[in-house]
């Protein structure tokens, strides 16, 4: 007998050879019916797996990432079977599952058009109508390549293994393919009509522009059809949402072939992009921070110092001043430190509190561009504090007290995860196990939920990162962040302490929105470009009926302008609904309306982009309505 613990801190004594799912079947008809994988000593496995010794053992159904991952990992090995099936011939890349699904990347002479998408999906289902045993084997090396001796990558994955690697492989009927799992016992696992193949697109090779481009076919699936309805219609409603066509539609942004990568902001999207600057200036004020701005390009020997050249050099972009090799800046905390080093500091200037909104440049391969999600040049809200060691709790609970302040006021819930040392990392175990202290330390006094991030720490330090979620349920990583013993060593920062002596100080490196640029895309998609009237480029569209109402129309915009508020007219010759729809179309948060009654009385129409008439009012009235909108950032 072995004795197993279950992931609620219960015990259980089974036979030794037990599988993990006969042990799901002992605890619970329903929890054998729902699993997908298990995970035995923290590794997820085959729910076949037999159990050979005492354990740790947790069951995982399709609401736990690695039951998910076994699931969609099984279905795209029935994608390769089938795309094998129809078109023989086909070279097999990788296939792995991912976030909301899955893929599997082909080399084909098969064009992998809509239509032959429909063929491969209805080809899926009756792999799975089949219910195909699915069973693990093992071979050396030396076996596992004369088994794929015909398919150029897995030769190429497998070469690279050590020589003496064993190396595991999954069939399923006629179908094996190299892998390291888990799947599921059988493709009837899996639900016909709970599958979808949802796009195909280009792929390089191991992501490398220099190899050859493949098809990557992108599917999803879900344990229930129901599941796969919801999650279609918010890829629909994503799709509405897209933060690049709206930008289009709404003036805000264009990217352009002449800089790929980097964004160009229009009239409109300055507007919202200063009024989040604006902000930001004004809590920044308010917490003691001290604005400062630091050069964009600074000589090679300042990043060799900060390490950055050894450990970020392919994402620099360099050039020569002088005869001399300079960098544009990825990152603002090397000028931020010349900034604190500037001058004497004593242990009363601490917390030095600097505040940038640095415009930086990282070199992002082509592939990975995505509108305002993934640029070559974005503004980041970076914020560098200086401090003694005994400072770091208290500051790092000011610093999520603000990030909650932000968040909040954009209606974000957020998840938090700290991140420890990775392994290209600088300096001493010791320093890292200290900040990494520090940092949990103030989660749990703030009471904060958090999880662990394993080795995805900066190169200098750990860091919390914040992952906000939007109204689609998708999170982004915004704010972060990450203490910092090393860079304040490399430089030798000092501080003079209390006892007249020097010390070193702590740096904190922090932002809240992280790239400016991402964070207007993000709220673009939240809000459907229907931003809260502080932050919407037009606030106000005057529309009057006739033009008889046209010089009382223009008294009322000029009205609005002086007293603040961002307005404009519409005195075209187009009938009065016309007018209003394309007001909403615009994400207009008000429409104010003047016919022959409303001038008469000396009054307007208040109309709201969601089609609410809020009925007649003065234009004081409404005035003082609207600046306590925008007063309140509401």
């Amino acid at each position: 007998m072995i004795t197993l613990t279950l992931k609620d801190g219960r015990t259980l004594s089974v036979e030794a050879g037990s599988t993990c799912l006969q042990v799901a079947q002992g605890i619970s008809h329903g929890l054998a019916r729902n699993a997908l994988a298990a995970e035995v000593n923290g590794e997820v496995v085959d729910i076949s797996t037999p159990l050979t010794d005492d354990a740790a053992l947790s069951i995982l159904t399709f609401d736990d990432e690695g039951g998910r991952l076994a699931f969609r990992h099984t279905a795209a090995h029935v994608l390769a079977q089938a795309v094998l099936r129809l078109y023989p011939g086909t070279k097999l890349a990788i296939g792995p599952a991912i976030k909301d699904g899955f893929y599997y990347d082909f080399d084909s002479e098969t064009v992998f058009t809509p239509e032959i998408l429909e063929k491969i999906e209805a080809e899926m289902g009756k792999i799975v109508s089949e219910k195909l045993d699915i069973q693990r084997f093992t071979l050396s090396r030396d076996e596992a390549l004369k088994l794929v001796a015909d398919d150029p990558y897995k030769v190429e994955l497998i070469e690279e293994l050590p020589s003496d690697e064993v190396i595991s492989f999954y069939k399923q009927g006629e179908f094996t393919d190299l892998c390291a799992g888990p799947h599921l016992p059988n493709t009837g696992g899996l639900k016909a009509n709970a599958l979808r193949l949802t796009n195909c697109t280009g792929a390089y090779w191991r992501g490398d522009s220099s190899k050859k481009m493949l098809q990557r076919i992108y599917g999803t699936c879900f344990p229930k059809k129901a599941e796969l309805d919801a999650y279609l219609e918010r890829l629909e409603e994503a799709k509405r949402r897209d933060h690049r066509k709206l930008g289009k539609e709404l003036d805000l942004f264009m990217l352009r072939d002449e800089g790929p990568g980097f964004p160009f902001f229009l009239p409109n999207g300055t507007t919202v992009k200063n009024q989040l600057i604006d902000y930001w200036r004004e809590i920044h004020r308010r917490a003691g921070y001290q604005e400062i701005g630091t050069p964009i390009a600074l000589s090679r020997h300042l990043w060799e110092r900060s390490g950055h050249w050894g450990h970020y050099e392919k994402n620099m972009y360099t050039t020569m001043v002088d005869d001399a090799d300079f960098a544009i800046k990825p990152m603002n905390c090397p000028g931020s430190i010349l900034i604190y080093e500037s001058e004497p500091r004593s242990y009363r200037d601490l917390p030095f509190r600097t505040g940038e909104l640095g415009l930086v440049h990282r070199h992002e391969l082509s592939g990975a561009l995505h509108g305002l999600m993934r640029v070559r040049c974005f503004t980041q809200d970076d914020a560098h504090i200086f401090l003694t060691p005994d400072q770091i709790k208290d500051e790092i609970k000011n610093v999520v007290s603000l990030i909650d302040e932000v968040y909040g006021l954009f209606g974000f819930p957020y998840h938090i995860e700290l991140s420890t040392m990775p392994e290209d990392h600088m300096g001493e175990k010791a320093d890292w196990d200290r900040a990494t202290d520090a940092l949990r330390d103030a989660l749990e006094e703030l009471g904060k939920d958090y999880i662990i991030n394993e080795g995805d720490g900066a190169f200098y330090g750990p860091k919390i990162d914040f992952h906000l979620q939007d109204c689609l349920g998708r999170t982004w990583q915004c704010g972060t962040i990450q203490l910092d013993f090393q860079l304040p060593e490399r430089f030798e920062l000092e501080y003079i302490g209390p006892d007249g002596e020097k010390h070193r100080p702590v740096m904190i490196h922090r932002v809240v929105f992280g790239s400016i640029e991402r964070f207007i895309g993000i709220l673009i998609e939240h809000f459907a470009g229907a931003f809260p009237t502080w932050l919407a480029p037009v606030q106000v569209r005057v529309l009057p009926i006739t033009d008889r109402a046209r010089e009382a129309a223009q008294v009322v915009y000029e009205t609005l302008e002086q007293s603040g508020v961002r307005a404009e007219t519409d005195f075209r010759n187009e009938k009065i609904g016309y007018k209003i729809r394309e007001a909403q179309v615009k994400k207009i948060p008000y429409m104010l309306v003047l016919g022959d009654r409303e001038v008469e009385n000396g009054q307007v129409s208040v109309r709201t982009r969601s089609g609410g008439d809020q009925g007649a009012m003065s234009v004081e009235q409404f005035l003082s309505q609207i600046k306590a909108e925008i007063q309140a950032r509401a």
